[in-house]
């Protein structure tokens, strides 16, 4: 299928803007982090009944949580939820638009956590943040008015640390996760897959961002073979929970999710991939604009809500 008509014009507008003169290779982590910013704002007017901050010890100090709860009394699923940007950029209101509309469409508490980037900490500081925080949602189901189902979600980098905390939570005998949502996540550091090959250049991530990302996250090359890394060169990929792992066609990343979505099945475990055709990586964020990514979210949405809700 070809590439969506909205990413079309898009990536021409880019194409003739300045904004597209600098490559993420070529930047500092800051200026990256403010040029993502600008990409993906706050959006106040997208609907949320109620939005509150929270923070919580993690294992070096205090982690900065933003709870969106639905409108009800409940009870709710809860859906923890990492953002993406490669471990280096990416806050609490870059997935601000994505959040609110999880919590509203999927009637789903959603727990948004700000864990720790690199290069200031490195691996694994943002896996250790984000099992912090699926132990504070464990364990406060009371405050968030939970039904007792718990599910964890994120884009890019954040569907890594999705598939991170789920193996750890395995291996630790908890806490209890129902669900994991991968969107298009990094699950391995090899780039010689064809979806690579097919998408590494002119379609918004490229191969270069990937190994900036990567250098900066977990320059100790060795380390990048541990599952805490690289979730998909786990040994034991066997009970874990069930999984719901979205690609997009024109995305380097493509072939590396739909490969854990085989391994875990390959284990004995529950995965299914839906790879949506036409679209690119971070499809999400453009959820509210798009009408080619928006009926892949809400699908996306309510298949978490059916899970969790």
């Amino acid at each position: 299928m070809p590439l969506a008509p909205e990413y079309v014009m898009m990536f021409e507008q880019l194409e003739e803007s300045s904004s597209a003169a600098s490559r993420i290779s070529e930047m500092t982590p800051a200026e990256v982090r403010e040029m993502y910013r600008t990409m993906r704002p706050v959006n106040p007017d997208l609907p949320i009944y109620s939005i509150r901050h929270e923070t919580i010890f993690g294992p070096l100090g205090d982690i900065p949580l933003r709870i969106y709860t639905p409108e009800g009394s409940g009870p709710f699923g809860v859906l923890v939820y990492f953002h993406g940007g490669g471990w280096v950029i990416g806050d609490l209101d870059t997935c601000d638009s994505v959040c609110r509309e999880i919590s509203t469409i999927g009637n789903l508490v959603v727990v948004s956590v700000d864990y720790r980037l690199a290069p200031e900490h490195l691996y694994p500081a943002a896996g250790e943040d984000c099992y912090a925080a699926i132990e504070w949602a464990a364990a406060n189901g009371d405050i968030l008015k939970s039904n007792g189902k718990l599910g964890v979600a994120g884009e890019s980098a954040g569907g890594n640390l999705s598939a991170v905390v789920s193996q750890k939570a395995r291996d630790n005998s908890g806490p209890t996760i129902d669900f994991q949502c991968l969107l298009y996540p990094v699950v391995d550091h090899d780039m010689t897959r064809p979806s690579y090959e097919e998408n590494g250049e002119g379609y918004l991530l490229e191969t270069e961002s990937m190994l900036w990302f990567w250098d900066k996250y977990c320059p100790d090359k060795a380390k990048r073979d541990e599952p805490g890394a690289s979730p998909l060169r786990a040994k034991n990929l066997a009970s874990l929970p069930p999984a719901l792992i979205v690609t997009a066609e024109f995305d380097p990343l493509r072939d590396e999710g739909e490969a854990y979505a085989d391994a875990i099945t390959d284990a004995g475990g529950e995965a299914r991939t839906v790879r949506y055709d036409g679209l690119v990586h971070d499809f999400f964020a453009t959820a509210a604009l798009f009408e080619c990514s928006r009926g892949p979210f809400i699908e996306t949405v309510k298949e978490i809500q059916k899970r969790i809700g």
